[in-house]
């Protein structure tokens, strides 16, 4: 069953939500169609989705620009440990 209203001149359809398999041309075609304004608001929805997941966020910035340690320093953590350890066990 379908209740349709209308408000401020739009048609609105309160039903089930249903799911369209659509060709890429299609949805060019489609997209055409719609005025300057509804244009406008689903190419900044397009670009937003695109944008963010193209740029990393400041927080994956900072870890991949964090400073990281050599083999060298790594060994040097990992015999000072067993000193320390050997030393608590005492």
């Amino acid at each position: 069953m379908t209740a349709v209203c209308r408000t401020q001149n739009f048609l609105h359809l309160k039903s089930m939500q249903t799911q369209v398999t659509i060709e890429f041309d299609q949805l060019v075609e489609l997209a055409k169609q719609l005025l300057n304004k509804q244009w406008t608001k689903l190419k900044k929805e397009v670009e937003k989705g695109v944008s963010a997941t193209e740029k990393p966020s400041e927080f994956v910035l900072l870890l991949l620009s964090a400073p990281t340690y050599s083999k060298k320093q790594l060994y040097e953590v990992a015999k000072t440990r067993k000193a320390i350890n050997q030393w608590r066990t005492k």
